[in-house]
């Protein structure tokens, strides 16, 4: 089955991430950190922006492409993808160390859940209940 849906928001995900790591190999070049943040902490900022969208992303696309070829309507997936594609813009929108618990932060966490979520229920519902 080919992965038509899931696809384009892999490649917008693709670019997000792409910035994210770009923002780091500029920061580092400027600040001459090869390795970790160097106690520079807007390096260490960039850092987890993009280690948070590496640690949520890929996970979330795997389920969505496995939900998708066990039928999970397109409705459903363009919901689990949109979701995802804002959390993850608006994510690193509240990453800052002053306050922790920006409601960027918190938004774009619990919405990756929630687009990782649709597909967990898409696939195990499919699993247990057909």
């Amino acid at each position: 089955m080919i992965i038509e849906i899931t696809a384009p928001y892999a490649a917008i995900l693709g670019l997000i991430g792409l910035v994210l790591s770009v923002q780091v190999s500029i920061h580092r070049g400027k600040s001459g950190v090869s390795l970790g943040d160097g106690g520079d902490a807007k390096l260490l900022v960039k850092i987890r922006r993009f280690g948070n969208f590496i640690e949520n992303v890929p996970l979330a696309l795997i389920l969505m492409a496995l939900a998708e070829t066990v039928g999970l309507s397109a409705m459903w997936l363009h919901v689990a993808g949109g979701i995802l594609i804002l959390s993850r813009l608006i994510h690193p929108l509240g990453l800052d160390p002053d306050r922790p618990a920006a409601a960027a932060r918190i938004i774009g966490s619990i919405s990756s859940k929630v687009a990782m979520l649709i597909p967990i229920v898409a696939i195990l519902l499919n699993q247990f209940a057909g």
